[in-house]
């Protein structure tokens, strides 16, 4: 089981027509997938412009959502959380100060579309198969560094980790 922080709608993206309806879509597939896979998620999403006065929290199933409140963004939502919560957070934003910030506070961050991969994906894939899909990402950018070219760097390891476990 892991904890998952998500940045909302840098996973959904603004360019929707009707962007309730994609944040209530991107909130029932993050409930199938806590469900499947046992994972508890948070997701934050701005309320900086169209907010309440106060954060706003609910939980359906194992996913908490939380909406900053109005004039705050989410990022600092996020980065509030991560400074006062130790859990072993898995981070998804393609934000790089979150991304980060997360590193910094010794957590895995992860893009929002390596993210995607793993929700939209889920169940449909056995273990084997997601195996040699990371090890596939793993090839894909080559990073000269020095010491031994064929053992990953910690980073690398604490993400394949995190990659594995979603």
């Amino acid at each position: 089981m892991s904890c998952i922080l998500i940045d909302g709608y840098n996973l959904i993206g603004t360019a929707h027509r009707d962007l309730e309806k994609a944040r209530n879509n991107l909130i029932s597939r993050l409930c199938e997938y806590s469900n499947l896979k046992h994972h508890d998620v948070t997701v934050v999403f701005d309320g900086w412009k169209d907010g309440q006065l106060n954060e706003t929290r609910m939980q359906k199933g194992r996913v908490i959502v939380v909406f900053s409140r109005l004039g705050e963004k989410a990022d600092l939502v996020i980065k509030r959380i991560l400074s006062k919560d130790r859990k072993p957070w898995i981070v998804v934003s393609s934000d790089r100060e979150i991304a980060d910030f997360a590193r910094n506070k010794d957590f895995v961050s992860l893009t929002s579309s390596e993210f995607e991969k793993k929700l939209y994906s889920a169940g449909s894939i056995t273990e084997k198969d997601e195996d040699k899909a990371v090890q596939d990402e793993e090839d894909e950018f080559p990073v000269r560094r020095k010491g031994n070219p064929y053992k990953p760097s910690k980073k690398q390891k604490q993400k394949q980790s995190a990659i594995k476990k979603l």
